[in-house]
């Protein structure tokens, strides 16, 4: 609390000397000290970048940018999924203070024998990431489709008070893996 107190009197000092930008980066600075400032909360591990690609040109500032990220199902061997997040640029998307859109696209495969470690719940989540300081997250969770032995999963946004209808489905269905591998059904792991 005394750091955060400490970043408002800068930022009052700040404002009367230099303006509104200035303002935005103390105000930034105060949330990184006071322990506000992390983006990022996941059920898995850290997803794995691809890559970046630019998407809009900002001349001083950091571009709005395409990024693929690959990650394994954290509770499922021998599958992997990659999704695509833009990435807001400019002053407040380097400051981590821009609230991110919800366009999203998610693309899951089945990479090698698929091994299920244990019991899951219908729509569990196996990724999460917020996608503004306080209010947006989005979330990748996994089902099963017991009739036709398919792993689902979706990945979609959602806010404190009101969700998004954007949305993005990926089905992998189990299937065996070489000559010998045999395919455990989904549906006698769901609790």
């Amino acid at each position: 609390m005394m750091f955060l107190e400490a970043g408002r009197k800068a930022c009052r000092r700040l404002r009367r000397a230099r303006g509104g930008l200035v303002l935005a980066f103390g105000l930034a600075v105060a949330f990184v000290v006071a322990g506000v400032g992390g983006t990022k909360v996941q059920a898995a591990d850290e997803p794995d970048l691809i890559f970046r690609r630019s998407t809009v040109f900002k001349l001083l500032s950091p571009d709005d940018k395409l990024a693929t990220y690959g990650m394994d199902d954290p509770g499922i061997e021998g599958v992997a999924c990659h999704f695509t997040v833009p990435e807001k640029g400019g002053y407040k998307g380097w400051l981590g203070l821009a609230e991110e859109v919800s366009d999203i696209s998610l693309s899951c495969r089945q990479i090698g024998p698929i091994r299920i470690k244990a019991k899951f719940s219908q729509g569990e989540d196996i990724f999460r990431q917020r996608r503004s300081l306080f209010f947006k997250k989005m979330q990748i969770v996994r089902g099963c489709d017991a009739k036709r032995n398919v792993l689902v999963y979706m990945v979609y946004s959602d806010r404190l008070i009101e969700g998004s209808p954007k949305n993005s489905t990926s089905s992998v269905p189990i299937m065996p893996w070489g000559a010998g591998d045999t395919v455990q059904k989904c549906a006698d792991f769901m609790s």
